[in-house]
C-alpha cells in the first residue's frame, strides 16, 4: 500500500488539454539565483510495473468497509494517527483496531483463506497482534 501511494504522488499532475505557452523559455542568469532556495528533488515517474502493481493494490481496498478502507490509505500516505482519528471519527486505539483487522481482511483475501463471519474473531487477532507488538 505504501508503493501505492508513493506511486499516485509521483504521478504527473492532471492537466487541461488545448492551452499551451508560445513564449520562449527564459532561462535565468546566474546572478538571479543568488540567494534563493534550491528547488526541491523529484522523485522520477513510476515505472509501469509500479503503476500495474499500484492498480492491483488499489483494487485490494474495495474489499473493505469504506471507512476501514480510508484509514488504511491514509496510513499508506504515511499521514498521522492524529489526522487519521480526526477525519474517520474514532479514537486512536479504535482506529488502529481498524486498521489491524482491514490488513488481516487483505492478508486473508490474497492468501484465499476463509474470512471469519464474526468480526469478534478479526478483533481478537488484532488484539493478539498489538499484545505481542
Amino acid at each position: 500500500m505504501e508503493e501505492a501511494a508513493s506511486v499516485m504522488r509521483r504521478l504527473p499532475e492532471v492537466r487541461v488539454r488545448g492551452y499551451f505557452n508560445t513564449w520562449p523559455t527564459i532561462l535565468p542568469e546566474f546572478s538571479d539565483l543568488v540567494g534563493r532556495e534550491p528547488r526541491r528533488m523529484k522523485l522520477p515517474p513510476p515505472s509501469p510495473a509500479a503503476i500495474t502493481r499500484t492498480e492491483e493494490a488499489m483494487e485490494w481496498l474495495w474489499w473493505l468497509e469504506p471507512d476501514d478502507a480510508r484509514i488504511v490509505w491514509m496510513r499508506a500516505e504515511n499521514r498521522p494517527w492524529k489526522v487519521v482519528c480526526r477525519q474517520v471519527g474514532l479514537s486512536r486505539t479504535c482506529a488502529w483496531e481498524h486498521w489491524v483487522v482491514a490488513l488481516c481482511i487483505i492478508t486473508l483475501k490474497l492468501n484465499n483463506q476463509r474470512i471469519p463471519k464474526h468480526s469478534w474473531r478479526l478483533k481478537a487477532m488484532a488484539r493478539a497482534m498489538r499484545k505481542g507488538a
